[in-house]
């Protein structure tokens, strides 16, 4: 970008280059997104403005919440900065969090909620086989939460089948099911999804036994024919005439 002078030349522009002061604001905004640490150099980049022009923002902001006894701390931990709650308002938030009362879903929480999402209604057993892993905790925690619902059984196993809920639409921001992205083709069909399991589930054919001796009295083994016999010869061993 260039400036015209007096003389009718021209010249590169200047460049304004924020103040710490200007930036904290869009930083703030930019902290409370982030749900891991953050580098300097990303945050620059993101407002567009020098990494040490951030970094004196973020240490004045950090300053700036430890002087007002805010109940929150930016703190460069792990190569980057996020905010924290502080130490001594952890009775508070444990109790929070064992009320199960969390903003925040664990990934395999989300995974089986996209789950039932897409492929409602649909029983556990469903939702175990397309994840791969035991979902009854998961699912529990879904319900816990008013995101997931009982809805019915199954009209062949009888197994209780889950959907999600109005709470689910209006936390989605979506007015109904149909505004679901199309993500759909991404889990397995039903139908091959039954067939995979009924052929799981078929009886494995039984290794075939040798065939069982005849039932009775075990067949006495036959003598050996006598050798006189054998040589044509009466048991007095005189030959006898065989009649032809």
């Amino acid at each position: 970008m260039t400036t015209e002078t007096q003389d009718g030349t021209t010249a590169p522009a200047a460049v304004v280059v924020p103040t710490a002061s200007e930036i904290e604001a869009p930083l703030e905004a930019l902290l409370l997104l982030v749900d891991e640490p953050t580098t300097e150099l990303t945050l620059a980049e993101a407002l567009g403005a020098p990494e040490a022009v951030v970094v004196e923002a973020l240490e004045s902001l950090a300053r700036f919440y430890d002087e007002t006894g805010r109940g929150f701390e930016l703190r460069r931990v792990g190569g980057g900065w996020r905010y924290w709650t502080r130490v001594e308002h952890a009775d508070v938030i444990a109790a929070h969090v064992v009320g199960g009362q969390t903003g925040r879903l664990s990934q395999a929480a989300l995974e089986t909620l996209a789950v039932i999402a897409y492929q409602q209604p649909v029983s556990r057993g469903r939702v175990a086989a397309i994840r791969g892993v035991n979902v009854d905790g998961v699912i529990k925690t879904l319900v816990a939460r008013g995101l997931v619902e009982e809805a019915g059984h199954d009209a062949e196993t009888g197994a209780a089948v889950f959907a999600t809920t109005q709470a689910f639409l209006e936390k989605m921001g979506l007015g109904s099911l149909d505004d679901l992205p199309p993500l759909a083709p991404h889990l397995p069909d039903v139908a091959d999804l039954e067939a995979e399991l009924s052929a799981l589930a078929a009886p494995v054919p039984a290794p075939q036994d040798e065939p069982a001796p005849p039932e009775g009295p075990q067949a006495q083994p036959q003598a050996a024919p006598d050798a006189d016999a054998q040589a044509g010869r009466t048991p007095t061993g005189q030959d006898e005439e065989v009649g032809a």
